[in-house]
């Protein structure tokens, strides 16, 4: 489906449909010939997709900073994209989506549709795109690569190495979407700001600082959580400010992206299923919200209960098996193989847990796709904060063994990170090959060929060929970034918590998320199809377990100094001991009171909404007094009459 010619810009959506058997042609191809007339009605021009978005009641921002429903008549109210187009991806997606699945049978009667010898009727009001997918005749319906921008963004940001963390990230938000735009925002920032601790560390590791080397851990410590509480402070700054660019509110609706695949979990009841369970007497009404929210929330804990007691029971026992494993084992060799066994085993098992924590999602009662999204992710990171850190804990604090610590982390660093990266970027390159040989020895079989190149017959069967970008631990999340914002995190927490042990690992994440920003850009680019564009304010859940981890490592960082300073473990109140414990406090207290300290929005964002708002208000005041005025007047000649 071929975009807006004025705008000068082609945005096209793929429809999989199975191969035309040419010999049984008259017998029934009809199917096909429906299909593509009906598409052919569709050509998508700017007032097409204007009326498609009135009818889905979408919000867009207007000249004077209010979000109002969409009408193609008044269309010049609206403020454009910084691309110069009127809709953003997400929201020219779903007005697609809506065409394309609004194609209904509008005649009088029932038409009889066949293919490959098969029929079936498409009623009256049915959706046809719907009714083809319940056959199996529609395989799929997934955006195209635009080749020209895929092509200049491979050019100014997947290739281009020497820039380091700077991104054309306009290009990525008009290309992919809000959600994805931020990440890659977050993660250029948060890899920008990770050169001071990384230069911090290096000159550790380069100068021999003796006898001071117990006070300067100390302050490099110091130093990592100011460093981290300013980061994750100014990042949300940084977050509003590319929201108010793209003239976005944070009233967005965040499941735009979710309802238009019609992915709605069946357990969310909306208030009027409550009125009509309940009835619609005022008690009833009031009782039916709060009986629904308890139950929501009993089902919430039952599930984080089992979640939590299956990694007690469960992953408890086999994270200390491995950690004892480690310490008895004498040669460097073994302990190498056995962390990458080990690493290789829980990826296994911890995918599982994901899967199990997807299912039980959907019985809990959240309001939004997004709070079920956040619900998904404190329970799969508490399954994953379990495999990648629980060894750890046990060699810091039981054992006390500051050097065995340290190895521990260097090969967790090393074989997590080019284990991880080599996995999720040769796999979707594997799986694309693969299917790719597949079915070119189909069609040599098929021409009774074995020689020559055999050339895919369109643009949308290679494409379709590309792997979704979905998380690992199920297709029905449909959002690679799950598995991106895990990998940070998860890194996030490696560095910070043990930072006095390994204080080297901040250069050696800094390296490795250079190479990440790249080639995660290039597996969006190449080896996926075209990610379906999903819409959010912010990186959600993931912000506040970034500040978990900051108040952890504040605690386990000073556990390790109280290690290195007490060697002969008597625990005793010395000043020394007494000392960490003081600053252990002061920086909690610096943590929680910092963000009082540095708005979360840029003083040019508040001064923008609240000139908005006034503006807004002046309008809609004028407009209600005009109201007023013309109803007064029509009552005073009805009353002269």
């Amino acid at each position: 489906m071929n975009g807006i010619e004025e705008e000068q810009t082609t945005f096209e959506i793929g429809v999989v449909v199975p191969k035309r058997n040419l010999k049984d042609e008259n017998e029934g191809c009809e199917c096909v010939d429906v299909l593509l007339e009906e598409f052919r009605k569709l050509a998508a021009p700017l007032e097409t997709l204007g009326r498609a978005a009135a009818e889905l009641h979408l919000k867009k921002r207007t000249h004077i900073g209010m979000d109002l429903q969409f009408e193609w008549e008044e269309v010049e109210a609206f403020v454009r994209q910084p691309d110069g187009s009127l809709f953003s991806w997400c929201e020219r997606f779903h007005c697609y989506h809506h065409l394309i699945y609004g194609i209904v049978n509008k005649s009088q009667s029932p038409l009889t549709l066949k293919f490959d010898g098969k029929e079936f009727h498409w009623e009256v009001g049915e959706c046809l795109v719907r009714k083809l997918e319940s056959k199996h005749f529609v395989r799929q319906v997934f955006p195209l690569h635009d080749e020209v921008q895929r092509k200049k963004l491979l050019k100014s940001w997947a290739l281009n190495w020497w820039d380091l963390t700077d991104q054309p990230i306009d290009e990525i938000y008009s290309y992919f979407g809000t959600k994805i735009a931020i990440y890659f925002a977050f993660l250029g920032m948060y890899t920008r700001w990770m050169f001071f601790p990384a230069a911090f560390a290096i000159t550790l590791q380069l100068i021999d600082f003796g006898s001071l080397q117990l006070l300067v851990l100390p302050l490099f410590f110091i130093g990592v959580i100011l460093w981290a509480v300013m980061f994750s402070q100014f990042w949300k700054r940084k977050n509003s400010a590319l929201l108010a660019r793209w003239q976005i509110s944070y009233s967005a609706g965040v499941d735009l992206g979710h309802k238009l695949l019609g992915m709605e979990w069946s357990s969310l009841q909306s208030p009027v299923e409550l009125l009509k369970k309940w009835g619609t007497d005022k008690t009833n009404e009031k009782e039916a919200y709060q009986r629904n929210e308890w139950f929501g929330c009993l089902m919430r804990f039952r599930n984080d209960a089992m979640v939590i007691l299956s990694i007690i029971c469960l992953q408890l026992p086999f994270e200390l098996a491995y950690a004892h494993l480690y310490e008895v084992i004498g040669s460097d060799v073994m302990k190498f193989a056995l962390t990458a066994v080990y690493l290789f085993v829980i990826q296994y098992f911890t995918r599982v847990g994901g899967k199990i924590s997807v299912k039980l999602i959907k019985y809990e009662n959240n309001e939004t796709t997004e709070k079920r999204a956040d619900s998904l992710v404190y329970k799969v990171f508490g399954l994953y904060f379990m495999q990648s850190y629980i060894g750890i804990f046990y060699h810091a604090l039981l054992h006390r063994n500051i050097l065995t610590l340290r190895q521990v982390l260097i090969q967790r660093l090393l074989v997590y990170q080019v284990l991880e990266n080599l996995l999720e970027n040769s796999l979707p390159y594997l799986k694309y090959s693969y299917k790719k040989y597949r079915v070119r020895n189909k069609k040599k079989r098929e021409k009774g060929s074995s020689t020559g190149k055999i050339q895919f017959a369109s643009r949308v069967e290679k494409e379709y060929l590309k792997p979704s970008y979905s998380a690992s631990i199920g297709e029905e999340l449909e959002d690679g970034l799950f598995d991106d914002f895990l990998e940070l995190a998860l890194q996030f927490g490696m560095i910070m918590m043990f930072a006095c042990a390994f204080p080297l690992a901040f250069a050696f994440s800094a390296v490795n998320n250079i190479t990440e920003i790249r080639t995660d850009a290039l597996k969006l680019l190449t080896m996926f199809k075209r990610p379906i564009p999903r819409a959010a304010t912010n990186i959600g859940a993931w912000l506040n377990i970034f500040q978990f981890l900051i108040v952890m490592s504040i605690c386990t960082n000073c556990a390790i100094l109280v290690c290195l300073y007490d060697q002969e473990g008597n625990w005793s109140i010395e000043p020394g001991l007494a000392a960490i414990l003081v600053m252990e406090h002061l920086l909690l207290l610096i943590k929680f009171g910092f963000s009082r300290f540095v708005p979360e929005e840029p003083a040019w964002v508040r001064a923008s909404r609240a000139k908005n708002a006034t503006r807004a208000q002046d309008m809609c005041s004028k407009q209600l007094l005009r109201s007023i005025s013309g109803v007064n007047k029509v009552f005073g000649k009805m009353k002269e009459k």
